[in-house]
Protein backbone atom coordinates (compact mmCIF):
# COMPACT_ATOMS: atom_id res chain seq x y z
CA UNK A 1 0.00 0.00 0.00
CA UNK A 2 3.03 2.31 0.16
CA UNK A 3 2.59 3.08 -3.55
CA UNK A 4 -1.02 4.16 -3.06
CA UNK A 5 -2.16 7.75 -2.51
CA UNK A 6 -5.89 7.09 -2.32
CA UNK A 7 -6.67 3.97 -0.27
CA UNK A 8 -10.46 4.10 -0.57
CA UNK A 9 -12.02 5.57 -3.69
CA UNK A 10 -15.32 6.09 -5.43
CA UNK A 11 -14.98 5.52 -9.17
CA UNK A 12 -17.69 7.33 -11.13
CA UNK A 13 -18.28 5.54 -14.41
CA UNK A 14 -20.60 7.05 -16.97
CA UNK A 15 -22.91 4.72 -18.84
CA UNK A 16 -21.42 5.98 -22.09
CA UNK A 17 -18.01 4.69 -20.97
CA UNK A 18 -19.43 1.16 -21.10
CA UNK A 19 -20.86 1.70 -24.58
CA UNK A 20 -17.54 2.64 -26.17
CA UNK A 21 -17.66 3.73 -29.80
CA UNK A 22 -21.10 2.14 -30.21
CA UNK A 23 -22.55 4.96 -28.12
CA UNK A 24 -25.46 2.85 -26.92
CA UNK A 25 -25.88 -0.29 -24.85
CA UNK A 26 -23.06 -2.32 -23.34
CA UNK A 27 -19.99 -3.07 -25.45
CA UNK A 28 -18.56 -6.42 -24.19
CA UNK A 29 -14.88 -5.75 -25.07
CA UNK A 30 -15.07 -2.31 -23.41
CA UNK A 31 -16.62 -3.51 -20.16
CA UNK A 32 -14.10 -6.38 -20.06
CA UNK A 33 -11.24 -3.89 -20.36
CA UNK A 34 -12.70 -1.75 -17.57
CA UNK A 35 -12.97 -4.83 -15.34
CA UNK A 36 -9.34 -5.77 -16.00
CA UNK A 37 -8.20 -2.23 -15.15
CA UNK A 38 -10.16 -2.40 -11.91
CA UNK A 39 -8.60 -5.75 -11.01
CA UNK A 40 -5.17 -4.21 -11.46
CA UNK A 41 -6.06 -1.46 -8.96
CA UNK A 42 -7.80 -3.94 -6.65
CA UNK A 43 -4.59 -6.00 -6.53
CA UNK A 44 -2.77 -2.89 -5.23
CA UNK A 45 -4.88 -3.15 -2.06
CA UNK A 46 -7.16 -0.21 -2.87
CA UNK A 47 -10.72 -0.33 -1.56
CA UNK A 48 -12.96 0.42 -4.54
CA UNK A 49 -16.59 1.49 -4.70
CA UNK A 50 -18.20 2.30 -8.03
CA UNK A 51 -21.12 4.50 -9.00
CA UNK A 52 -22.27 3.73 -12.52
CA UNK A 53 -24.48 5.88 -14.71
CA UNK A 54 -27.14 4.76 -17.17
CA UNK A 55 -26.77 7.18 -20.08
CA UNK A 56 -25.93 4.36 -22.48
CA UNK A 57 -29.46 3.04 -21.97
CA UNK A 58 -31.65 5.98 -21.03
CA UNK A 59 -31.49 9.61 -19.90
CA UNK A 60 -34.23 10.99 -17.68
CA UNK A 61 -33.85 14.51 -19.09
CA UNK A 62 -34.34 13.21 -22.64
CA UNK A 63 -37.47 11.35 -21.56
CA UNK A 64 -38.84 14.48 -19.92
CA UNK A 65 -38.18 16.48 -23.10
CA UNK A 66 -40.30 13.93 -25.00
CA UNK A 67 -43.23 14.72 -22.72
CA UNK A 68 -42.77 12.06 -20.05
CA UNK A 69 -43.20 13.05 -16.42
CA UNK A 70 -39.69 13.87 -15.16
CA UNK A 71 -39.87 11.69 -12.05
CA UNK A 72 -41.02 8.69 -14.11
CA UNK A 73 -38.26 9.29 -16.67
CA UNK A 74 -35.66 9.44 -13.90
CA UNK A 75 -36.84 6.15 -12.40
CA UNK A 76 -36.31 4.48 -15.77
CA UNK A 77 -32.78 5.88 -15.76
CA UNK A 78 -32.17 4.38 -12.32
CA UNK A 79 -33.13 0.96 -13.69
CA UNK A 80 -30.60 1.46 -16.48
CA UNK A 81 -27.84 1.99 -13.90
CA UNK A 82 -28.77 -1.31 -12.27
CA UNK A 83 -28.42 -3.17 -15.58
CA UNK A 84 -24.97 -1.65 -16.05
CA UNK A 85 -23.99 -2.55 -12.48
CA UNK A 86 -24.98 -6.20 -12.94
CA UNK A 87 -23.01 -6.42 -16.19
CA UNK A 88 -19.96 -4.91 -14.53
CA UNK A 89 -20.30 -7.26 -11.56
CA UNK A 90 -20.39 -10.28 -13.86
CA UNK A 91 -17.23 -9.16 -15.67
CA UNK A 92 -15.37 -8.51 -12.42
CA UNK A 93 -16.30 -11.82 -10.87
CA UNK A 94 -15.36 -13.70 -14.05
CA UNK A 95 -11.75 -12.58 -13.43
CA UNK A 96 -11.78 -13.40 -9.73
CA UNK A 97 -12.72 -10.09 -8.12
CA UNK A 98 -15.36 -10.45 -5.36
CA UNK A 99 -18.10 -7.90 -5.92
CA UNK A 100 -21.37 -6.76 -4.38
CA UNK A 101 -24.06 -4.65 -6.01
CA UNK A 102 -26.12 -2.44 -3.71
CA UNK A 103 -29.19 -0.65 -5.03
CA UNK A 104 -31.00 2.35 -3.62
CA UNK A 105 -34.21 0.84 -5.05
CA UNK A 106 -34.83 -2.57 -3.52
CA UNK A 107 -34.41 -5.56 -5.85
CA UNK A 108 -33.62 -8.30 -3.38
CA UNK A 109 -33.59 -11.08 -5.95
CA UNK A 110 -30.61 -9.58 -7.80
CA UNK A 111 -28.81 -7.18 -5.43
CA UNK A 112 -28.53 -5.99 -1.85
CA UNK A 113 -30.36 -2.87 -0.69
CA UNK A 114 -28.00 0.02 0.03
CA UNK A 115 -26.90 -0.08 3.68
CA UNK A 116 -24.00 2.20 4.51
CA UNK A 117 -22.41 0.12 7.27
CA UNK A 118 -22.73 -3.05 5.20
CA UNK A 119 -21.09 -1.35 2.23
CA UNK A 120 -18.15 -0.30 4.40
CA UNK A 121 -17.83 -3.83 5.76
CA UNK A 122 -17.69 -5.20 2.21
CA UNK A 123 -14.87 -2.78 1.41
CA UNK A 124 -12.98 -3.84 4.53
CA UNK A 125 -13.40 -7.48 3.46
CA UNK A 126 -11.78 -6.68 0.10
CA UNK A 127 -14.90 -6.64 -2.05
CA UNK A 128 -15.64 -4.09 -4.74
CA UNK A 129 -19.01 -2.46 -4.10
CA UNK A 130 -21.10 -1.14 -7.00
CA UNK A 131 -23.73 1.42 -6.03
CA UNK A 132 -26.66 1.29 -8.46
CA UNK A 133 -30.01 3.01 -8.73
CA UNK A 134 -28.66 6.52 -8.18
CA UNK A 135 -29.79 8.13 -4.93
CA UNK A 136 -33.17 6.39 -5.21
CA UNK A 137 -34.87 9.72 -5.80
CA UNK A 138 -35.66 11.56 -9.05
CA UNK A 139 -34.03 14.87 -9.98
CA UNK A 140 -30.61 13.78 -8.69
CA UNK A 141 -27.80 12.73 -11.03
CA UNK A 142 -25.38 9.85 -10.58
CA UNK A 143 -22.67 12.52 -10.10
CA UNK A 144 -24.55 13.58 -6.97
CA UNK A 145 -24.80 9.90 -6.00
CA UNK A 146 -21.00 9.61 -6.27
CA UNK A 147 -20.46 12.66 -4.06
CA UNK A 148 -23.03 11.46 -1.52
CA UNK A 149 -21.68 7.91 -1.30
CA UNK A 150 -18.10 9.21 -1.11
CA UNK A 151 -19.03 11.25 1.95
CA UNK A 152 -20.93 8.36 3.51
CA UNK A 153 -18.12 5.80 3.18
CA UNK A 154 -15.32 8.27 3.95
CA UNK A 155 -13.68 7.90 0.55
CA UNK A 156 -10.30 9.55 0.01
CA UNK A 157 -11.26 10.74 -3.49
CA UNK A 158 -13.80 10.60 -6.28
CA UNK A 159 -12.33 9.41 -9.57
CA UNK A 160 -14.36 10.83 -12.46
CA UNK A 161 -13.56 8.54 -15.39
CA UNK A 162 -14.46 10.34 -18.60
CA UNK A 163 -15.03 8.80 -22.00
CA UNK A 164 -12.24 10.15 -24.21
CA UNK A 165 -11.68 13.42 -22.30
CA UNK A 166 -8.39 13.78 -20.40
CA UNK A 167 -9.40 16.46 -17.88
CA UNK A 168 -11.36 19.67 -17.39
CA UNK A 169 -11.20 22.32 -20.14
CA UNK A 170 -12.36 25.92 -20.37
CA UNK A 171 -14.61 24.82 -23.27
CA UNK A 172 -15.39 21.64 -25.18
CA UNK A 173 -12.02 20.67 -26.73
CA UNK A 174 -13.83 18.82 -29.52
CA UNK A 175 -15.55 22.05 -30.59
CA UNK A 176 -13.14 24.81 -29.56
CA UNK A 177 -9.50 24.61 -30.67
CA UNK A 178 -8.62 27.32 -28.12
CA UNK A 179 -9.94 25.38 -25.15
CA UNK A 180 -7.46 25.36 -22.26
CA UNK A 181 -6.94 22.37 -19.99
CA UNK A 182 -6.79 22.96 -16.24
CA UNK A 183 -4.37 20.92 -14.12
CA UNK A 184 -5.91 22.02 -10.82
CA UNK A 185 -9.15 23.73 -9.80
CA UNK A 186 -11.17 24.33 -6.67
CA UNK A 187 -14.75 23.18 -6.24
CA UNK A 188 -15.83 26.83 -6.25
CA UNK A 189 -14.08 27.28 -9.62
CA UNK A 190 -16.21 24.48 -11.03
CA UNK A 191 -19.40 26.09 -9.72
CA UNK A 192 -18.55 29.71 -10.56
CA UNK A 193 -17.18 29.00 -14.03
CA UNK A 194 -20.01 26.59 -14.87
CA UNK A 195 -17.52 23.96 -16.01
CA UNK A 196 -19.04 20.68 -17.17
CA UNK A 197 -17.46 18.32 -14.64
CA UNK A 198 -20.35 17.44 -12.36
CA UNK A 199 -23.58 19.18 -11.48
CA UNK A 200 -23.59 21.91 -8.84
CA UNK A 201 -25.21 19.68 -6.20
CA UNK A 202 -22.39 17.16 -6.56
CA UNK A 203 -19.74 19.91 -6.54
CA UNK A 204 -21.23 21.46 -3.40
CA UNK A 205 -21.35 18.11 -1.62
CA UNK A 206 -17.73 17.38 -2.54
CA UNK A 207 -16.65 20.84 -1.38
CA UNK A 208 -18.57 20.70 1.90
CA UNK A 209 -17.03 17.31 2.74
CA UNK A 210 -13.54 18.22 1.48
CA UNK A 211 -13.38 15.34 -1.00
CA UNK A 212 -10.96 15.77 -3.92
CA UNK A 213 -12.18 14.89 -7.41
CA UNK A 214 -9.79 13.66 -10.11
CA UNK A 215 -11.07 13.93 -13.68
CA UNK A 216 -9.23 11.75 -16.20
CA UNK A 217 -9.54 9.77 -19.42
CA UNK A 218 -10.81 6.23 -18.87
CA UNK A 219 -9.81 5.17 -22.39
CA UNK A 220 -6.09 5.50 -21.72
CA UNK A 221 -4.86 2.11 -20.38
CA UNK A 222 -3.51 2.22 -16.84
CA UNK A 223 -4.99 5.60 -15.94
CA UNK A 224 -7.00 4.39 -12.94
CA UNK A 225 -3.84 2.87 -11.47
CA UNK A 226 -1.90 6.07 -12.12
CA UNK A 227 -4.49 8.19 -10.31
CA UNK A 228 -4.63 6.05 -7.17
CA UNK A 229 -0.82 5.93 -7.09
CA UNK A 230 -0.77 9.73 -7.00
CA UNK A 231 0.58 10.34 -10.49
CA UNK A 232 -0.62 13.72 -11.71
CA UNK A 233 -2.83 13.15 -14.73
CA UNK A 234 -6.06 14.81 -15.80
CA UNK A 235 -7.45 17.56 -13.55
CA UNK A 236 -7.58 17.54 -9.76
CA UNK A 237 -10.38 19.50 -8.06
CA UNK A 238 -9.94 20.19 -4.36
CA UNK A 239 -10.54 22.82 -1.68
CA UNK A 240 -12.67 25.96 -1.84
Amino acid sequence: MSEVKYKRVILKLSGEALAGEKGFGINPPVIKTVAEELKDVYDMGVQIAIVVGGGNMWRGEAGAQMGMERAQADYIGMLATIMNALALQDNLESIGVPTRVQTSIEMRQIAEPYIRRKAMRHLEKRRIVIFAGGTGSPYFSTDTTAALRAAEINADAILMAKNGVDGVYSADPNKDANAVKFDELTHLDIINKGLQVMDTTASSLSMDNDIPVVVFNLNQPGNIRKVVAGEHIGTTVRGK
